[in-house]
């Protein structure tokens, strides 16, 4: 038996499938995580972006499991049963990325290969221009470098237009409010309004509504929106993003335009971009099967 109810019913989806869950303590919070495959694999540590959790990962784990990887899925901080310390400050990038060199430490001494998206993507990004020696190859779907989408939100319209959303979450009390109404009806929209029909089942948004209702949880994860205006990083050590990276983006994604992922690719020693027509913003959902296949060639 689980404590997460959704790893209850991922078990029992996958009843093959070697399935753990632990609490990690570091300093300032504590990580709920969810780990899948052989605990002597080698590890991949797979970071969810907004509004997800690990859960995001579901159709990635067996995958990886399969391939004899140990799959390390956290909650990060402020989501579903992870830590939810108080005040904006707390979800600026660099204590974020302070909890994925926890997580990175925690995993042993050789470098870890990461996978992540959208905000999980953005703390990999720094995280690798802060402890790159701590990363051995870098995945990422659909989150452009942080310098890159600081740019493109000065200097292009249609990018800010479609970032409007991240002005709005810096309102205090109303976005949760609104988020809240009609049992997280605004929350499931997200996902319905930006996915491909038939992306998320009934039963996978009321897993996520479920998970943004842990008591702080909504607030904690709009947060790291409203640190992203107002709890800037410092200056990070290097300005090359040095691990090897496999960049995968949806094409058609309604938040993130695809311009900003050619733009991303300059400011690393190696690179390089798959663009996945017909998939979006959730392109690990709605193009499972490519984007696994992709994967596992990049960190084979």
């Amino acid at each position: 038996m689980f404590l997460d109810p959704a790893l209850t019913r991922f078990a029992a989806e996958h009843p093959d499938l070697e399935l753990r869950e632990r609490f990690l303590d570091l300093p300032g919070v504590r990580l709920h995580v969810v780990e899948a495959g052989p605990a002597d694999g080698r590890p991949v540590l797979l970071l969810h972006g907004f509004p997800e959790f690990w859960w995001g990962w579901r159709r990635q784990m067996p995958a990886f499991a399969a391939a004899g990887r140990r799959v390390v899925v956290p909650d990060l901080r402020g989501y579903n049963l992870s830590g939810k310390p108080k005040g904006v400050r707390a979800y600026g990038l660099d204590p974020l990325t302070d909890d994925l060199r926890g997580l990175l430490d925690n995993l042993g001494p050789e470098p870890v290969d990461v996978v992540a998206h959208d905000w999980g993507g953005a703390v990999a990004w720094w995280g690798a221009l802060r402890f790159p020696e701590q990363m051995a190859r870098l995945a990422l779907l659909n989150i452009p470098h942080p310098g890159v989408m600081r740019q493109f939100l000065w200097h292009d319209r249609e990018q800010r237009r479609r970032s409007r959303y991240i002005f709005y979450f810096q309102l205090p009390f109303l976005p949760e409010r609104k988020i809240r109404e009609g049992d997280y009806r605004a929350l499931r929209s997200i996902f319905k309004r930006t996915s491909l029909p038939g992306t998320f089942s009934p039963d996978d948004l009321a897993t996520y509504a479920a998970a943004a209702r842990q008591p702080g949880a909504l607030t904690a994860m709009l947060n790291w929106y409203r640190a992203a205006l107002w709890s800037p990083p410092g200056r990070a050590p290097h300005r090359r993003v040095e691990p090897p990276v496999r960049l995968l983006w949806g094409e058609d994604d309604v938040a993130l335009g695809a311009a900003m992922a050619s733009a991303s690719l300059p400011r690393c020693r190696e690179a390089e971009l798959t663009v996945l027509p017909g998939a979006g913003h959730w392109v690990q959902h709605e193009a499972t099967a490519k984007v696994n296949a992709l994967l596992l060639d990049f960190l084979a």
